[in-house]
């Protein structure tokens, strides 16, 4: 059995630090010594995957080993990248450490099995042991030979006591997943993927543990979980580990392809066989594969025999992450079927409505054996088939779709927009091409821009006025466009229409597009009578002009207006004279007719524009002007911005025609920011990355904070938003495959160091990046097992940029990217295609990671545990109301204090009952409730593997009954989980009464919305004062509307938890104890639940 746990131990060696969580034994048990007396520290005969990766600043010399003291200090801080799209680049580069990871295995050999698990655990290796009294031990941990027991040395106690019996063991534990290390002042400093538990004796005390590396922490996990499911069994794994199904069928596949039966082939057949079936190989690595595995024969030949060709496949082909992966969820079997499937869709995966004949359908799609179709079993090469598939892409399937209301006003979504469409190169040398506009347009783009010159033989021509060389015959170019315009979306594409053409052209140019466009134009005058634009619904398939009208008063065939140049006004505000008055050109009433919605005006300031502009009225916006206003008035331009357009364009001063970042302006609400698609880099990335979402329509709706009529939203928010839920974004980077060599990298070999840094973009309070440490000299499967947490508080608006780099470059860093908005992210194990830095799919290179994205459940920053862990009542934050200073409103908003904090009481206390049932069920808060069920059905089993509680459903509500005596420890997490149930409970039968009383106060608050001047005029406020309560009033209605969603989305939370739970039970048989009876009410109960759930939908929530 373990250690008491009060015993003492010898520190992990190395100086003795000042922190009290170190300390010396005070009688520590002689190490043996060498010849000269001197203590010799026993070494593992086995190479151990990232020795030093987690802990940097040792030596890597051989025979140096890091100090555990600056280990753990060290052990979760990730360095900063070495450029940033986020960070200032003064802070990256310099003084910067490297860290560095070896492989898992001499001469590169990978865990491909579970005989591979029990060799290097029988070999051993050192682990840290972690105490409840927050000290921390290196022990080095072996497995016994006859596999009975686990051991560790130096220990205090006897060496038969210092040992853990297999028999003994109840669970393993990957993570940080008990009280000790929740409980431990240094947590923080341990990594999630290297910690793991060992829970053993009947009051499931732990064994917790800190592996050097996670590829070394997944495989004791591995390996201890198929020891002890297979504890009542012979083990015979080194003898059974060739009479796979795997190898039965490689086997197969090396008979088909050995003509002449001699089972032996040439080198080169077997080279050409493995590339066949696995084609990322490279030629030159197989064939090294095969020199290794005779040489460690002792035979030199060009042939390979049948066992030379399986195991070089096995090693080759197998990913030791996935096999991991395989094992954990397949109750420590080498394959999956059909049920093992059904549970990792649904509980892993977050796939609702899976069938066990969908499953079977994915195992006989993916499965490479015949065997395994035949009987319904996806091994470990049809389940890293399927991992890579489109079905695990990470880009949710249901967005790729039009998903979002397209009724809105035009001025309710972001527009895919582009900035001088006709060039391909920089603006200052670059020619025209009508290839600018093709890619545009393919690219779902909506606003394209024509900047339109006077041609020969009255021929109107498009051209960079920088670079007269190639011009383009306006048109062809609208030809191109007609043809185009609808060919990747239906909804409206608008044409900012510069116009630098004499009045006779202009006629041309209005004959062009009306021939060409036809009915396509859309030139209805808008009715006085509406207040906002018409939506993208209404306006699908048409094209509307952009541009500058003659006024309406005057009926004449011909007028001056102010020339909206671009190039014009920089030089102006560059000029001397930046008082001068804009030059005028003459429009011709035929062009001035084509502009109905998008008539251009210029901008003074929002005063002006919230009295007198149209609704069909917008203003263009420099880069700088518009990045001037967004700091000094970031309110008042997402106002502006709830019923008017905004267009942004680069700076003229970017002669390299560079882009600015989308996102400042995106956060202000302006719905037009052209960029230049023909460069490519970090912010072509988010714009092409934030318009694949809504079915990449080029059209996406705004968060409703940001539409609404009264309500509050901040550019500059550095915390929560008022009414929005923030999440937390669990990140775990696991293994990258086939990474590229820098296309811009030179002199330098094939080999890279890459590292993979995540970058979150949105609102300034969300934006962040972290990165992971870095995989020496390994570009086929590096692996990286890093997690990392994001708290991301307007979820809407949020990005996230996954970017490859190469750690020792020369010439260029880059490896490949992926950027998603974080709406579009689907749960689980999924693989991310990178794309190269023009945005192209770079073939089979991928990222493997794992997503979850859950509700914050307490306050801390990102990185932090706090994130996860329960928050009491008494340091519970609740989203206050503010005084308007005007009586009459804020008596009814007062009405609102206390079903706000009913409210939130209610959703955090539902949110901390279901991290105490997670807690004790041994899972991270990511983890689903259907996995505590599973969790728990594993430990309510009595001797004769009965269930000793049974599904008892009260009032529809799914309760757990004990059928006997159940353990102490068992209690508690029953007790936990009855407090779950309750707090649910709760929720479910008292939101509709809060969130009604919250509703009418919102209502009451929102008829005095047209009187809020009248009101503060009485009240004796002016000026600013006055604007402050105005603002304070659309702060409260903000709040007031938000808590109501959150609430009513916390009701529909708590229903669907309650029918997940059932669902549970019945399939882990909990609902079996009793009688058919038990099933039948069950059934019932569902029922009940499910109706509940559409009663709702269809009431008042």
């Amino acid at each position: 059995m373990a250690e008491a746990a009060g015993g003492r131990e010898q520190p992990a060696a190395g100086r003795a630090p000042p922190d009290a969580a170190y300390r010396a034994e005070e009688e520590p048990e002689p190490a043996s010594l060498d010849a000269g007396g001197k203590r010799r520290e026993r070494r593992s005969g086995v190479s151990a995957v990232g020795t030093a990766e987690r802990f940097p600043g040792g030596s890597l010399g051989p025979a140096a080993a890091p100090d555990p003291d600056a280990c753990l200090l060290e052990a979760a801080k990730a360095t900063p990248r070495r450029s940033s799209i986020i960070k200032d680049p003064s802070n990256q580069k310099c003084g910067r450490k490297k860290t560095v990871s070896f492989s898992s295995m001499p001469s590169e050999k990978k865990i491909s099995s579970a005989s591979d698990c029990i060799s290097f655990m029988q070999a051993g290796c050192e682990l840290k042991k972690v105490r409840p009294n927050s000290r921390i031990y290196n022990r080095f941990f072996t497995l016994d030979p006859d596999l009975q027991a686990l051991r560790w040395e130096p220990s205090k106690k006897d060496l038969d006591k210092a040992k853990l019996d297999i028999s003994a063991i109840k669970e393993i534990r990957l993570g940080k997943n008990t009280e000790t290390f929740r409980n431990n002042g240094l947590a923080d400093q341990i990594s999630e993927d290297c910690a793991l538990s060992v829970i053993h004796g009947e009051n499931y005390e732990s064994l917790d543990l800190v592996a050097n590396s996670a590829d070394v922490a997944n495989i004791w996990v591995s390996g201890l979980r198929y020891l002890v499911s297979r504890s009542k069994q012979p083990l015979d794994l080194m003898e059974n580990s060739h009479n796979t199904p795997r190898f039965a069928w490689l086997k197969a596949v090396f008979e088909a392809a050995d003509v002449d039966g001699n089972g032996i082939m040439l080198e080169d057949t077997a080279v050409e066989l493995i590339k066949k079936l696995n084609p990322t190989l490279k030629e030159s690595k197989i064939r090294l594969k095969f020199k290794e595995i005779q040489k460690s024969k002792e035979k030199l030949t060009t042939r390979v025999t049948k066992e030379e060709f399986c195991e070089a496949f096995s090693e080759l082909c197998t990913r030791p992450e996935v096999y991991f992966l395989l094992v954990q969820i397949s109750k420590n079997k080498e394959y999956l079927d059909a049920n093992d499937l059904m549970l990792f869709l649904e509980a892993e995966q977050g796939v609702t409505h899976i069938t066990e004949e969908m499953c079977l359908d994915i195992i006989r799609r993916y499965e490479l054996s015949e065997e395994g179709r035949l009987k319904g079993f996806l091994a470990i090469d049809g389940f890293t088939q399927y991992l890579l598939s489109s079905e695990c892409d990470i880009f949710d399937p249901e967005h790729k779709k039009i998903v979002q209301d397209m009724t809105q006003p035009l001025s309710h979504y972001y527009i895919n927009a582009s900035h001088n469409t006709y060039l391909i190169e920089d603006q200052l040398r670059g020619p025209a091409d009508i290839n600018g506009y093709v890619r545009a347009l393919k690219m779902s783009c909506r606003s394209i821009e024509l900047d339109v010159c006077d041609g020969p033989d009255n021929e109107p021509i498009i051209c960079n006025r920088n670079n007269m060389t190639s011009p383009l015959a306006f048109r062809n170019v609208i030809e191109v466009i007609n043809k185009l315009a609808f060919f990747a979306s239906e909804y409206p594409l608008i044409l900012c229409l510069g116009n630098h053409c004499s009045v006779q052209q202009q006629k041309v140019v209005v004959q062009h597009m009306k021939r060409i466009f036809g009915n396509k134009l859309y030139t209805e005058a808008p009715l006085s009578s509406e207040a906002y634009l018409p939506s993208p619904e209404k306006l699908k398939m048409k094209i509307i002009v952009k541009g500058k009208k003659l006024p309406c008063n005057q009926d004449v065939l011909e007028g001056e207006v102010t020339d909206e140049d671009e190039e014009a006004e920089i030089s102006r505000r560059l000029s001397e004279d930046f008082s001068r008055e804009p030059k005028l050109i003459w429009l011709c009433k035929e062009l001035s007719d084509l502009v109905s919605l998008c008539k251009s005006i210029q901008y003074k300031d929002f005063e002006t524009s919230m009295k007198s502009q149209n609704y069909w009225e917008m203003c263009s916006f420099s880069e700088a002007e518009a990045s001037r206003i967004a700091n000094e008035y970031p309110e008042d331009f997402v106002n502006y911005n709830k019923k008017f357009l905004s267009r942004v364009y680069p700076s003229a001063m970017r002669i390299d025609s560079s882009n600015l970042n989308p996102q400042d302006f995106w956060n202000c609400g302006c719905q037009i920011v052209a960029m230049n698609y023909q460069t490519p880099g970090p912010m072509m990335d988010l714009h092409t990355g934030w318009f694949l979402q809504n079915g990449g329509c080029g059209y996406v709706l705004r968060p409703s904070v940001m539409r609404d009529e009264v309500s509050y939203f901040s550019a500059n928010t550095k915390g929560i938003v008022p009414g929005v839920s923030p999440q937390v974004l669990h990140v775990k980077i696991i293994s990258g495959q086939n990474f590229p060599k820098p296309k811009g990298a030179c002199a330098k070999g094939d080999v890279i160091d890459p590292y993979v840094c995540i970058e979150i973009h949105g609102i300034p309070a969300d934006c962040t990046e972290q990165r992971t440490k870095t995989v020496q000299q390994n570009s086929d499967n590096p692996i990286f097992d890093e997690s990392f947490e994001f708290q991301i508080n307007l979820p809407e608006l949020a990005m996230i940029r996954f970017v490859v780099l190469d750690d020792d470059y020369i010439g260029d860093e880059f490896i490949g990217q992926y950027t998603i908005p974080l709406e579009c992210l689907q749960p689980g194990y999924r693989h991310i295609p990178l794309r190269s830095f023009v945005g192209d799919i770079m073939e089979h290179v991928t990222l493997f990671v794992h997503i979850a994205i859950t509700n914050r459940s307490g306050g801390g920053k990102a990185q932090k545990r706090s994130l996860s862990v329960r928050i009491g009542k008494k340091a519970r934050e609740y989203t206050m109301l503010r005084n308007t200073g005007l009586k009459v409103i804020d008596d009814i908003f007062k009405l609102a204090v206390h079903p706000l904090r009913e409210a939130t009481d209610m959703r955090e206390n539902m949110q901390n009952a279901m991290v105490s049932v997670k807690e004790l069920c041994g899972l991270p808060p990511i983890a689903s409730l259907k996995q505590c069920i599973l969790t728990l059905s594993s430990r309510l089993v009595s001797s004769d593997n009965a269930p000793s509680v049974a599904l008892c459903m009260k009032d529809t509500f799914p309760y757990l009954e004990p059928l006997g005596t159940v353990p102490d420890v068992q209690k508690k997490v029953l007790a936990a989980y009855d407090l779950m149930i309750q707090e649910s409970r709760v929720l479910i039968e008292t939101a509709d009464t809060t969130h009604d009383k919250i509703v009418q106060c919102q209502k009451a608050g929102m008829e005095f919305h047209e009187e809020l001047h009248n009101l503060g005029t009485k009240e004796g406020l002016k000026g600013r004062k006055l604007s402050k309560a105005i603002e304070s009033f659309a702060w409260n209605i903000t709040v007031l509307k938000g808590q109501g969603d959150l609430l009513k989305n916390a009701k529909n939370e708590a229903l669907e938890n309650m029918k997940q739970i059932q669902l549970a039970c019945l399939s882990c048989g909990l609902s079996k104890a009793g009688s058919g009876q038990a099933d039948a009410k069950a059934k019932r109960g569902l029922e009940a639940i499910q109706e509940k759930d559409t009663g709702d939908e269809n009431g008042r929530l």
